[in-house]
């Protein structure tokens, strides 16, 4: 219970779905499906829905203009080296190739960014595992 106003207390843990706002669908559609290689569930009035893990992913449009790259969507792959080179082939262009971010005790982090045809800005992440020595040094 949350003791300001005695209702329960609610924790928003698992992302269900996740929305993107494109101009046109078409295009959309191919490139997160051709491209990006998600997983096409079916298509509704102005939506085209993908399965993305244990989360949904609807692109869709709208009725008025939208301004893109307010919001990142990072996806998480196994190795951003291949996931950059496969993509890459694939014609998609990115913002900024593979890097690291951070050293962490027990991986480094990689981060790589993409735009769809609307701009909107698509992260890779990944996290690699290092060695025990390189763990330690980085400790």
């Amino acid at each position: 219970m949350n003791a300001e106003n005695d209702a329960p207390a609610v924790h928003l843990e698992t992302v269900g779905q996740i929305a993107i706002t494109v101009s046109n669908l078409e295009r959309s559609r191919s490139f997160y499906w051709n491209l990006l290689g998600m997983k096409f569930l079916f298509d509704a009035p102005n939506m085209a829905f993908f399965q993305c893990g244990a989360v949904r992913f609807m692109i869709g449009t709208a009725g008025k203009p939208v301004q893109p790259g307010g919001t990142i969507v990072y996806f998480r792959v196994e190795d951003i080296h291949a996931a950059h080179a496969a993509l890459a082939t694939r014609g998609v262009e990115f913002m900024q190739k593979p890097h690291l971010v951070a050293r962490m005790p027990e991986h480094d982090l990689w981060m790589a960014f993409l735009a769809d045809p609307d701009r909107n800005p698509i992260g890779l992440m990944c996290e690699l595992e290092r060695d025990d020595a390189s763990a330690a040094e980085a400790a």
